[in-house]
């Protein structure tokens, strides 16, 4: 924006003031002060690191080539991205304390070093301490640029020197801008230091990487601008004790958002699964009642999980409901239908409900796998090891049909799966998958009947 300057000046003898007089205290002359304007060059924010500066261009000018994508060999990292990393892209990954996200950048940038320079700030690491690290996650010939500070004229300095491909900025609650007159993390500060590394991502065609800190509540700290300005935001999910890590994008200017990367923290660091199904049901125990295997589709992967449920009879008035993983609502409602369309007394019972593994899914297919998981332990019968389960559920007891059938009936295919249950709508136009035998249904009386025997 232009700065607007005024002054009044005496036209006696030239006397400035920076307010309007009726006297001059110079020469004594009354009504001579007269106001002058300075206005000072129009400062441009989008400039490159050489100075040069942004101009209009028109719409048809503009190269309309796909932007080149820079893969990693994390294939887990690369799909969540949307197929790679976007030159002058700039993305946010937030999580808890300790959840691994410095370990997943440290690995990270050991990939892009072979693409090009990379630059690594950190603000809450010494250079020695990134280095012991990087020799335990990494491999040992890996070598790129780590920088240990938190004054954001100083980066930019050495941003100017290096030129890097590849910024990594660990954390952004750690810069401070030193324009801003408040303490490092506060929402000024942030905002400030995040504006100037997105005018150095655009301008100059550099990725940046940013961590952020989350508050209590699992959101990401700081002023609700930051997800905005931003193109990608990731968040590392997971379970201090549960070894898997999910990296999840909940915004995506270049890509979907319904993609997921599934990691395993191990002692060298984090290793992706490539297979999550096999691993989310290598520890289901056979035999045991309240258990129930779902298709749920995530993003364009289908992953085979197990739902789990526990009914008690409940001790008290209300009974209680409790649930991990899946949403609570959709719970709530599948219950009222078990009870209402299948005959279950369900007012008196105690809910437990979780899906193993710590992954979270919330979509329609996987309703029809709770109900069989509830009305298992709620008639103390399991299912059969090698049945699966999807479909939505209607509040009438219909099973309706969902999307990418055919997908999820060949990953439980794959896994050795001999019956899977869907809505019969969709069997117009599904093309069978040899091995497994496909089981229409339209509700879910229907369902119960044929998984159990006991209907009492």
């Amino acid at each position: 924006m232009s700065k607007i300057k005024s002054t009044f000046v005496c036209q006696n003898c030239g006397y400035k003031s920076p307010k309007e007089l009726g006297r001059c205290p110079h020469c004594g002359e009354w009504a001579s002060f007269i106001e002058e304007v300075e206005v000072k060059e129009v400062v441009h924010s989008r400039k490159t690191l050489t100075g040069e500066k942004s101009h209009p261009i028109k719409l048809g000018e503009v190269n309309r080539e796909d932007v080149p994508r820079v893969l990693t060999d994390i294939e887990e990292f690369n799909r969540v991205l949307g197929g790679g990393v976007v030159p002058g892209s700039l993305i946010l990954i937030g999580g808890d304390p300790g959840i691994g996200k410095s370990t997943l950048l440290l690995q990270v940038s050991a990939q892009l070093a072979n693409k090009g320079n990379v630059l690594y700030v950190s603000g809450e690491e010494s250079a020695q301490q990134i280095k012991l690290r990087a020799e335990r996650l990494t491999e040992k010939d890996v070598d790129f640029y780590v920088y240990a500070e938190t004054n954001m004229a100083s980066v930019r300095n050495e941003i100017e020197k290096l030129k890097p491909n590849f910024l990594i900025i660990d954390s952004i609650q750690t810069i401070m801008s030193p324009d801003i007159e408040s303490t490092q993390g506060s929402v000024s500060q942030v905002r400030q230091v995040t504006n100037e590394l997105m005018q150095i991502a655009k301008m100059n065609n550099i990725a940046i990487f940013i961590v952020g800190h989350v508050t209590k509540e699992g959101t990401l700290a700081g002023p609700r601008t930051l997800e905005h300005m931003v193109d990608t935001v990731l968040y590392f999910e997971g379970e201090s004790q549960n070894s898997f890590r999910i990296l999840r994008a909940v915004k995506n200017r270049f890509g979907s958002t319904n993609e997921i990367g599934i990691f395993e923290m191990q002692t060298s660091g984090l290793h992706q699964v490539l297979n999550p199904s096999e691993v989310f049901l290598s520890e289901r125990l056979e035999g045991a009642t309240g258990s129930a295997i779902v298709a749920a589709l995530e993003g364009t992967r289908p992953i085979l999980v197990e739902v789990q449920a526990l009914t008690t009879p409940t001790l008290f008035g209300n009974a209680k409901r409790t649930v991990s993983g899946v949403d609570y609502n959709r719970v709530g409602l599948i219950l009222a239908v078990l009870e209402k369309r299948a005959g279950l007394m369900m007012q008196n019972q105690d809910a437990f409900l979780k899906s193993a593994g710590g992954v979270k899914i919330d979509e329609p297919a996987i309703d029809l796998a709770i109900a069989v998981a509830i009305a298992s332990s709620y008639k103390e019968e399991p299912t059969r090891p090698r049945e699966a389960f999807i479909g939505e559920i209607g509040l009438t007891g219909e099973i309706r049909r969902v999307v990418r059938m055919e997908q999820r009936i060949l990953e439980a295919s794959k896994l050795g799966f001999e019956k899977i249950y869907v809505p019969k709508s969709s069997l117009e136009n599904l093309e069978l998958v040899q091995g497994i035998e496909v089981v229409g249904v339209e509700t879910i009386s229907e369902v119960l009947s044929l998984v159990f025997k006991k209907l009492g």
